[in-house]
């Protein structure tokens, strides 16, 4: 056990999640430890499916997926667009979930979430990255023989530290089984401090099996990645990713979120600390002063 820890992590009774986190790079918190109800779990799957209708232009459902098949176009300037024309999806992602709805923002201040990931990037150094979703269904899509498998800081230069410099959460909103289409992880391996290694990773790689209502927190060099689904129906999850603040966002929420939407969750203060927006950096013009000839500089 960590011999410092917040004021927070103490006032929530996270301690035991917090030795998950040191020990094997993943926690799964419960509805009774994170105070989320699943009626809210309720209203963010509703939320979600009328998203990916909007989207697609298709109707999904939990027990089916989508009510007809679904194709990739091949639009220029979307990741991964030309590599997936030919392929059948089983997935897709919802981006820039805050600008949605406030529910979305509520979770993404979560104070338990965000106490835990605080443990592990920093107390003042902790930003958002950004705020998706993962809307999955029956096949095999995006998987292959590695399943996925990568650490979420990868895009930093090595060699990295204990400190996380991203860390992940995923909120689901769909119960987590193998058949399901489970997160996939090796515990313990964001203290080998290095990417995913294969073949070995993947014999390494266990299922997190979890029901509807949890949120698994884990660390940015946790090798992770996913099963496929085999069974009719969906997984749905929220990924709400948090980075230290000298590392580049996925979305540029300080840049191009609506502050006014901030103000519109549970807890505006922590909101507008984590999008960054009293940041002295990245600056848009001269913050520092320049000095003068000092007999022009008038004196008081």
């Amino acid at each position: 056990m960590p011999e410092h820890l917040s004021d927070d992590i103490k006032r929530l009774g996270l301690e035991q999640q917090v030795f998950e986190l040191e020990m094997d790079g993943v926690s799964v918190v419960p509805p009774e430890v994170h105070g989320v109800p699943l009626s809210t779990f309720d209203e963010l799957t509703r939320l979600l499916l009328e998203a990916a209708e909007e989207m697609t232009g298709v109707a999904f459902n939990l027990d089916e997926g989508p009510t007809v098949p679904l194709g990739f176009p091949a639009v220029d300037g979307l990741s991964g667009a030309a590599q997936q024309a030919n392929e059948e999806p089983s997935q897709f992602l919802i981006q820039q979930l805050g600008r949605r709805h406030r529910r979305f923002r509520d979770l993404a201040v979560n104070p338990v979430a965000v106490a835990l990931i605080r443990h592990m990037v920093g107390q003042q150094m902790t930003r958002f990255s950004s705020h998706n979703s993962f809307v999955k269904w029956q096949g095999d899509f995006g998987y292959g023989p590695t399943l996925g498998l990568h650490v979420d800081q990868g895009g930093v230069p090595m060699p990295w530290g204990r400190q996380a410099l991203t860390a992940n959460t995923n909120w689901c909103l769909t119960d987590y089984t193998l058949a399901g289409g489970a997160f996939a992880c090796v515990r313990g391996s964001h203290r080998r401090v290095s990417h995913p290694v294969q073949p070995g990773a993947v014999k390494e790689a266990e299922p997190i099996e979890c029901p509807r209502g949890s949120v698994i927190v884990f660390h940015g060099a946790t090798w992770h990645g996913a099963y496929p689904r085999k069974i009719p129906g969906m997984r749905i999850s929220i990924a709400n990713y948090y980075r230290h603040h000298m590392v580049t966002s996925q979305e540029d929420i300080h840049g191009t979120f609506p502050p006014e939407l901030a103000d519109d969750c549970c807890d505006p203060a922590l909101f507008k600390t984590l999008a960054g927006f009293d940041d002295k950096f990245p600056y848009e013009r001269q913050t520092q002063a320049v000095p003068f000839a000092a007999s022009t500089v008038a004196v008081s």
